[in-house]
Order: C-alpha cells, then sequence, then structure tokens
C-alpha cells in the first residue's frame, strides 16, 4: 500500500473520526440489528436486512480508514520551504487564457477540499505544479484539455 502523506491535524481528524465511528455509529447499528431481530422473522425483516447492510458497509469504512492511518506519513511542517512548489505549499497561479489568479494550497488525497482551497498533490493540477518555481509557466492535461498556468507565488 502507497504511503499516504498528511498533516498531524489531518491525522488527528482521521483518528478521531475512526473512534466517532467504532464508539457512537457501531453501537447504534447493533442496537438497530437487535431491535429488528426482535420483531420475529427475519426471512421478510427488511429492517434486519438494511441494519445488517450499513453495518457490512461501516465496517468496510472503518477497515478502510485504519489501512490509511497505518500507511500514513507525518510530514515534519518545520521543513518545508518555497524554493518549489511542493505539499502544503500555498501556490497563487494564474491562468494564461484569461488571467484569472486562483491560490491553492496543496494537500494529501485524504485532507483534499475544494471550497477551502486545498487541493491533492494527487490530481492533475497538483501534480502538473509540484517541483515549479515562481515565474514558471506549465502547461496541465485536464480532463476539458490543456490550461497554461503561470506561478505567481508560493507561500506556507
Amino acid at each position: 500500500m502507497a504511503a499516504t502523506y498528511m498533516t498531524e491535524e489531518g491525522y488527528k481528524k482521521l483518528s478521531e473520526e475512526i473512534t466517532y465511528l467504532e464508539t457512537v455509529k457501531r453501537p447504534e447499528i447493533s442496537r438497530q440489528i437487535a431491535e429488528a431481530r426482535d420483531k420475529g422473522d427475519l426471512s421478510e425483516n427488511a429492517e434486519y436486512d438494511a441494519a445488517k447492510e450499513a453495518q457490512g458497509l461501516l465496517e468496510m469504512k472503518i477497515a478502510q480508514l485504519k489501512d490509511v492511518l497505518a500507511g500514513a506519513r507525518l510530514i515534519d511542517e518545520s521543513k518545508l520551504n518555497t524554493d518549489s512548489i511542493q505539499i502544503l505549499n500555498k501556490v497563487k497561479i494564474r491562468n494564461t487564457k484569461n488571467n484569472q489568479i486562483m491560490q491553492y494550497t496543496l494537500v494529501s488525497e485524504t485532507e483534499a477540499n475544494l471550497k477551502e482551497g486545498k487541493i491533492a498533490v494527487n490530481t492533475p493540477i497538483g501534480k502538473g505544479l509540484l517541483g515549479k518555481k515562481v515565474g514558471d509557466v506549465v502547461e496541465i492535461t485536464v480532463p476539458s484539455g490543456v490550461m497554461t498556468f503561470e506561478v505567481i507565488d508560493i507561500s506556507i
């Protein structure tokens, strides 16, 4: 399994989510199964089937999150620099076609959140920007075609 790079904050959030799923959601589903079982004939009990399916999905999600956590590599934020674009840098780029300026923070896949301006380093734009320096012009192939960006600023 490939390592997932994440910040200490991302690691903590993931740990908290696993704890919530195990201590709150798992007992809730167990109660639903017990209540459905108490209603009698399980062969025609849709509530029981739904609860058992929910239990299976929950256990699968817990296992996936634990796998991510097990493969997590924490990023030493004190070693970050702005010489060239790397994970956890804030990057200001200009679309050379329409002059639109965008700012993103490059993060791990598990911490990506476009509403917060956080894009994953494994996305086409993230991959295309890694290693670039201020002033570089980069062509990035995205699903809609090729986009050209100029790197305006790199910060932490």
